[in-house]
């Protein structure tokens, strides 16, 4: 189990659609594909096992990411606070499948898919790579939030409105605002929005700062309204009929 945990693990890099990150994938997949199909034969007591257990899960394994770090000595205010969209998340989509907000879940599923989608598929593990457990703990964490979005909306029956949009596009530049003040307090990078990160990204391609927080609004913009159209065609439709 020492290999498991261990900073310098030489067990081998992360490769990107090998091997372990495809079984990962298609057993997202399956999870999602399973809880729409099968989303009429849940029981109450059913549901609730589903929700505990999921939120249980992304609580335990967000836990163990900080204990981790502080055992390798990693753990520093400047890069481990929750306020990253992804770790904010986290404990967002557990309260959420606590309690069904639906408030919370509004920003479950516009964030909770959109955001986590592209760390599901191109996450920054660097030398973690499978069976590490960085490997696990990325892919529970991203993965388990993007099958509460789904399960909330299949299983539980809540869903996105025009208004909600609204109100995630405003509250998420709102708490842009105090992010990035202690950013420059602190010296942190919190939401990325101090300097691009040090790894390859997805912003290297969108303009030099701050130029690139513009465009990471217009993309994510962009992510929430495709999102929704599946919402506004079926709205649509209804209206028509």
């Amino acid at each position: 189990m020492g290999g498991f945990f261990v900073e310098d693990f030489t067990g081998g890099a992360f490769v990107m659609f090998d091997t372990p990150h495809l079984v990962v994938l298609a057993i997202l997949f399956l999870a999602c594909l399973g809880v729409t199909l099968w989303r009429k034969r849940f029981s109450e007591e059913q549901r609730r096992w589903f929700r505990y257990g999921l939120g249980t899960l992304l609580l335990v394994n967000e836990i163990a990411w900080h204990l981790w770090n502080i055992a390798v000595g990693r753990w520093t205010v400047q890069t481990m606070l929750p306020l990253h969209l992804c770790s904010l998340l986290v404990f967002t989509s557990a309260y959420m499948l606590f309690t069904r907000n639906e408030w919370i879940y509004e920003f479950s599923y516009f964030m909770g898919i959109g955001a986590t989608i592209q760390a599901i598929l191109t996450p920054d593990l660097g030398i973690y790579g499978f069976p590490h457990f960085r490997f696990f703990q990325t892919f529970i964490s991203h993965g388990g939030m993007f099958l509460a979005a789904i399960y909330m909306t299949a299983v539980e029956g809540l869903r996105p409105t025009w208004r909600s949009l609204v109100r995630v596009i405003i509250t998420l530049n709102l708490y842009m605002i105090p992010v990035t003040i202690l950013n420059f307090l602190i010296g942190s990078n919190y939401l990325y929005t101090a300097h691009k990160p040090e790894t390859p990204s997805l912003l290297d391609v969108l303009g030099p700062w701050p130029l690139y927080i513009l465009s990471v609004e217009l993309v994510g913009l962009a992510v929430c309204l495709l999102l929704y159209l599946p919402w506004a065609i079926h709205d649509w439709r209804v209206k028509k009929a």
